[in-house]
């Protein structure tokens, strides 16, 4: 029996030995290394600030420290879970954010947040939604499109962190379950106004939250208006925080109504808070109705400009603002937005997040009692154009922006015409390279999908279509592939709406790749024999090669070569007749990789060399060192190991010069394949031993697959990608997805 070539020089990392970043384990290497790889996974470290004005609840954070020790020595392994419920506006969100932040240490691998708008109009955060971001922090190359494959894999992922989890304002018990992690050592909070009794089930402590005491609130009222105006007029200071019923988020906006007002008396804003004449109690089981009179009489105080921007954010869906979708907005400079922000931020009208992270300076969000009311007074304003004016001027912002990207990213790529109502004339893209446009588009994907949904709502089926579009590289690039097909099915709806055949096939085209990427390879097909049906409808033969190179690959990644060939080589003679030659030299690689899986290396060779020339010839460099690597490995296949390995170095050198890291992984496995072949067991060793230290950055699928092909020893330290699951043969994405330059036109 062959042994592995391991096995004469397995070597171990003993003791509580952390690696981070590229890892080689091996005895013997030749030649150079070269690792291009990404900076180490910051630890996610999202909660939300915690005010400077956060007065004492020292009780409450002893009951929090006592409550997360008792549920975590309820049972060995057991993960404390904590649910702190209470009424709007009376902290909850502030107290555990503090409460995590001072046991940081406690959590090294991260401090994760979520809100779960239970209590808003739009509706509840979806599981997926959630889950999504909390595996990319925690530095996941790609996200299954189903919820139970996400579900399983933030469980694998969190086995072995210690991590603390805020789920914010939660509205079900199941709305929370698939989001807890399992790894010792962790801690989840929840809180919401419900009392989510259905947790007790899975082990919760409860901690109902109270307002703060009268002193604690005077505290807080002095921290906003200067300890000498309170104490002048303390009996009315009093008499105001009672009004305000231990909410700190009333007792904050009455603060930042005098601050704005310093001589105005106190007692004047103590006769605004009294109860309505009718006698409607100034404190209700939620508290909406003190805090209701609180943001009136706040509200009343803005300049008019400033309430004009309250007014147009309310109604908005989005969950989070920067400066440029404010401005957008209104229709009105950068500059003048960023003022107004601020306005409303002093008057705690708005929450500060931090630094945005699409690199454009500080985000900002509502409160969602604050959003309730600036939403009615928003909904109230039908000057120019009321609320639907105002979505409509923010949609055609992103579109201008998502599409700015595409045409950066996938500059190769024909970009259809935009219809845009309200063009944003003064407002340049905020970013200026590629970098920042994919980040752009990857910070910014919920808010493009909350917009896509609302456009389609409405009616906009151009800007629906449109949005959808623009969102293409975004998708190609990270493959978000729950939001790929969702994107592409609404988008595929309304191109049929609007009436726009090209359109129509473009969604169809773009959604086809997405379910093959995301393995769903059957619903792929019938997309693509839909996309073909309509090319041919409107004789656009590029079109319906492009639908038949999908059909194609799809059978191809599927197990079903057979049934690929006839599709790729008619896609093959229609581009052929119509001067498309990059297409052809696509549908060649995938049937040269066809032939190499059946060992034919001859066929292999003369395709991967058609479509290197091609490439080569329209100056796509990428692609035309893919297929000189595969080139190279057909050749060592045919018994020319020496004139293959020349080849596969030289795609090697590219894809090491350009940062292609996956593409080094599978070049260095083919090596070590070849190596393997003709006996050099030591040099096959130690190929594969770089190509899996790649593969560990880039396709936890392939790191997996390669070890068990080859008997290499796991990763030293637990590898997060061990339990990932598929698996792909060298010449797919990674995990075993489509390759990403598919043309969709």
């Amino acid at each position: 029996m062959d042994r592995s070539p391991y096995e004469s020089h397995r070597n171990s990392i003993a003791g509580d030995a952390h690696l981070a970043g590229p890892t080689i384990q091996a005895r013997d290497i030749h030649g150079g290394v070269h690792l291009h790889a990404p900076a180490p996974r910051t630890v996610p470290q999202q909660l939300p600030p915690v005010p400077g004005h956060f007065v004492n609840r020292r009780a409450e954070l002893a009951d929090l420290d006592a409550l997360a020790g008792r549920r975590g020595d309820a049972a060995a392994g057991a993960v404390p879970l904590i649910v702190v419920n209470g009424p709007a506006g009376i902290g909850k969100t502030t107290l555990v954010a503090r409460w995590l932040r001072g046991r940081a240490a406690d959590f090294p691998d991260g401090l994760l947040y979520a809100d779960l708008r239970g209590h808003t109009p739009d509706g509840a955060a979806a599981p997926g939604e959630v889950l999504g971001r909390f595996l990319r922090a925690l530095g996941a190359v790609s996200v299954p499109a189903d919820l139970a494959e996400q579900t399983s894999e933030w469980r694998t992922r969190s086995a072995g962190l210690k991590v603390a989890v805020l789920l914010d304002n939660a509205f079900t018990a199941a709305q929370v379950r698939p989001l807890l992690p399992v790894g010792p050592g962790s801690v989840t909070v929840v809180t919401s106004r419900s009392r989510l009794t259905g947790l007790v089930l899975d082990g919760a402590a409860f901690h109902r939250l109270h307002g703060i005491g009268p002193a604690d609130a005077v505290e807080l009222l002095s921290h906003g208006i200067g300890a000498a105006r309170v104490s002048g007029e303390l009996a009315d200071a009093r008499r105001i925080v009672d009004l305000c019923a231990g909410l700190p988020l009333a007792v904050c906006l009455a603060a930042a109504r005098l601050a704005s007002r310093p001589r105005q008396r106190v007692a004047a804003l103590a006769e605004a808070l009294a109860p309505d004449a009718d006698g409607l109690a100034a404190l209700d089981i939620e508290g909406e109705t003190t805090v209701r009179k609180a943001l009136d009489a706040t509200y009343a105080t803005l300049a008019p400009d400033a309430a004009l921007l309250y007014r147009r954010l309310g109604p908005l869906p989005l969950t989070a603002f920067d400066p440029l979708t404010a401005a957008a907005a209104c229709a009105r400079p950068a500059r003048w937005a960023e003022d107004r922000l601020d306005q409303l931020t002093e008057a705690n009208l708005l929450e500060a997040t931090g630094p945005d992270n699409g690199g454009r300076g500080p985000g900002y969000r509502f409160h969602d009692l604050v959003r309730v009311h600036a939403r009615a007074l928003g909904d109230a304003d039908t000057s120019d154009g009321g609320a639907d004016t105002t979505l409509r001027r923010v949609c055609d912002w992103f579109l201008h922006c998502a599409t700015a990207a595409q045409a950066r990213l996938t500059a190769a790529q024909l970009v259809l015409a935009r219809d845009y109502l309200h063009p944003p004339v003064d407002l340049p893209p905020p970013f200026t390279d590629d970098a920042g446009a994919i980040r752009w588009l990857d910070t910014r994907r919920h808010d493009l999908m909350t917009l896509l949904r609302a456009a389609a709502d409405r009616g906009w089926h151009a800007l629906a279509w449109q949005t959808a579009d623009a969102m293409w590289p975004l998708f190609l690039r990270m493959r978000h592939y729950d939001l790929w097909i969702e994107a592409y099915d609404i988008g595929l709806a309304a191109a049929r709406a609007d009436g726009d055949p090209r359109a129509e096939r473009q969604m169809l085209n773009s959604g086809a790749i997405g379910l093959t990427a995301a393995r769903r390879f059957d619903a792929a097909v019938v997309r693509y024999e839909e996309s073909r049906r309509a090319a041919r409808a409107a004789g656009d033969v590029r079109d319906e090669g492009q639908a038949l190179l999908g059909i194609g690959r799809s059978h191809r990644e599927a197990g079903r070569p057979e049934a690929a060939v006839p599709y790729l080589e008619r896609a093959i003679a229609l581009w052929d007749a119509c001067g498309y030659r990059r297409g052809t030299a696509l549908a060649r690689t995938v049937l040269g990789e066809i032939a190499l899986a059946a060992r034919d290396a001859e066929g292999a060779a003369e395709r991967f060399a058609q479509a290197r020339a091609v490439h080569a010839e329209v100056g796509d460099t990428h692609d035309a060192a893919r297929n000189q690597a595969l080139l190279g490995r057909a050749r060592a296949m045919g018994g020319d190991h020496r004139g293959g390995a020349a080849e596969m170095d030289g795609a090697l050198a590219v894809f090491t010069s350009s940062g292609a890291v996956l593409w080094q992984a599978r070049t260095l496995e083919m090596l070590g394949d070849s190596a393997h072949e003709r006996g050099d067991h030591r040099a096959a060793a130690a190929l594969h031993t770089r190509a899996l230290a790649c593969y560990e950055l880039t396709s936890p699928a392939d790191a997996g697959r390669l070890r068990d092909a080859t008997g290499a020893p796991p990763p030293p330290t637990g590898s997060e990608a061990a339990d990932a699951p598929g698996s792909a043969p060298p010449g797919t994405d990674a995990a075993g997805q489509a390759p990403p330059d598919a043309p969709r036109r």
